[in-house]
């Protein structure tokens, strides 16, 4: 396991931005890098400020995290997805490997559409024009930008083992 970095040693404006946010251990982990450390939150930000809806957001999240197997990032949001609204069935669906009951086609479109850009890297031009009808063209900046990043943290965590938290294990 990587040991976290003594917060005390940090540049001040770390101390301050990471003195903003929740104690977890992800963004501890993060002031390994002082220069990726202030772009990371600014992105974490931007992925809550996104236009997709809050489940829809979290369903994609959940299914990186299931593709790449990170326990922290699927314990985190699994919470999180209850939170905004998504439904027991999605939340399963998030992690299985055939389509499920109990998710609306739209969520399904939202599993297809990750597991495109998971699995290829881009979406296909039929997936492509699917996205742009059902949730524009910011919709799909925003769909590419949220897998890629989630993509960054599932890697991130996996490579420095990061532990869930005391408090909420």
């Amino acid at each position: 396991m990587v040991p976290y970095p003594d917060i005390e040693t940090l540049p001040q404006p770390l101390k301050e931005q990471l003195a903003t946010r929740k104690p977890l251990n992800v963004f501890r982990m993060v002031m390994h890098s002082p220069a990726f450390a202030p772009a990371y939150f600014s992105m974490a930000d931007a992925v809550r400020n996104s236009c997709l809806e809050p489940p829809l957001r979290e369903l994609v999240i959940l299914r990186v995290g299931h593709a790449y197997k990170a326990s922290y990032e699927l314990f985190h949001h699994e919470r999180i997805a209850r939170d905004a609204g998504l439904s027991e069935a999605t939340i399963v669906a998030a992690g299985a490997a055939e389509p499920q009951k109990g998710v609306t086609e739209l969520e399904q479109h939202f599993i297809d559409w990750t597991d495109c850009l998971l699995n290829n890297h881009t979406l296909d031009e039929a997936s492509r024009r699917s996205v742009i009808s059902q949730i524009g063209f910011n919709g799909l900046a925003d769909l590419v930008f949220l897998v890629g990043f989630y993509q960054l943290v599932c890697n991130f965590l996996l490579s420095f083992d990061i532990d869930v938290e005391r408090a909420y294990a």
